[in-house]
């Protein structure tokens, strides 16, 4: 009897280490995005591209900003080890300025919280070019 015991004990604890050992990871193509220098109104959205390199289902559980400027979209459905996925991140191009943005991405993975970011600046064509002609009428007289 303690013979069968012993033998499901060994069975059952072998089998929760090998449970064990599938996790998910996240792993993305870059973890900065550099909007570099655009013009106010412009196309704010940006993409951050990941692969599950993990051995288990990925499940992004929740994506929070820094700033409510920044506005992330997780994926919905679990990404599948050796699969690719994407956060959308849109920016508020109405303001002008520097970018400097963090977004926390929450997941199953062996990394729980990674921390991703955006970067760039924001200018007024408008506001230039008024200071440009200003420059421009000091220079000439």
């Amino acid at each position: 009897m303690k013979k069968i015991v012993t033998i499901l004990f060994v069975g059952l604890f072998t089998i929760a280490l090998q449970a064990q050992e599938k996790t998910a990871k996240i792993e993305f193509k870059t973890e900065t995005i550099d909007y570099g220098t655009i013009e106010k109104g412009a196309d704010g959205v940006r993409v951050f591209e990941f692969t599950n390199t993990g051995t288990a289902p990925l499940v992004i559980t929740r994506v929070y900003s820094s700033c409510g400027c920044t506005i992330p979209k997780k994926p919905d459905a679990p990404i599948l080890p050796g699969k690719t996925g994407i956060i959308e991140v849109k920016y508020d191009t109405k303001r002008v300025g520097p970018i400097r943005k963090t977004i926390t991405v929450y997941s199953n993975a062996d990394e729980p919280t990674k921390a991703i970011k955006i970067k760039g600046k924001i200018v007024d064509p408008s506001k230039q070019k008024s200071i440009m002609m200003k420059d421009k009428s000091e220079i000439e007289s």
